[in-house]
C-alpha cells in the first residue's frame, strides 16, 4: 500500500510541477488559455491534478490507519503535497518506511 501512495505521490507531484508552469507560461504571456490540440491545458491538468490530489489524501488517510502513523507525520505528508517537489521529498521517507 505505501508503494502505491509513493507511485501516487509522484504523479501528483508531476501533475502540479505541469500545472504551475502551463499556468505561469499563460501569465507571462498574457494568454488567456493555454490550447493543445484544442484543449485548454490550465482547465484538464487542474481538473487531473485535482482528482490525483483527492485519491492521494484518501490513499494517505487509509495508510495512516492501516500503519497506525502518527498524526503529525499524517500532517507532514499531507503538507509536502501542497508544495512543488514536496513529494518527492517525501518519496524519500516513504521508501524507508516500506523497506523496514
Amino acid at each position: 500500500m505505501i508503494k502505491y501512495l509513493r507511485i501516487l505521490g509522484n504523479i501528483e507531484g508531476v501533475s502540479w510541477i505541469l500545472l504551475l508552469g502551463v499556468f505561469i507560461y499563460r501569465k507571462c504571456l498574457g494568454l488567456e488559455k493555454v490550447f493543445a490540440f484544442g484543449i485548454d491545458l490550465v482547465n484538464r491538468l487542474g481538473m487531473t491534478h485535482g482528482v490525483l490530489f483527492m485519491a492521494y489524501c484518501i490513499l494517505l488517510a487509509l495508510c495512516m490507519r492501516k500503519f497506525k502513523w502518527s498524526f503529525g507525520f499524517g500532517v507532514y505528508l499531507f503538507v509536502a503535497t501542497l508544495i512543488p517537489f514536496g513529494t518527492f521529498v517525501t518519496d524519500r521517507k516513504l521508501k524507508e518506511i516500506s523497506t523496514t
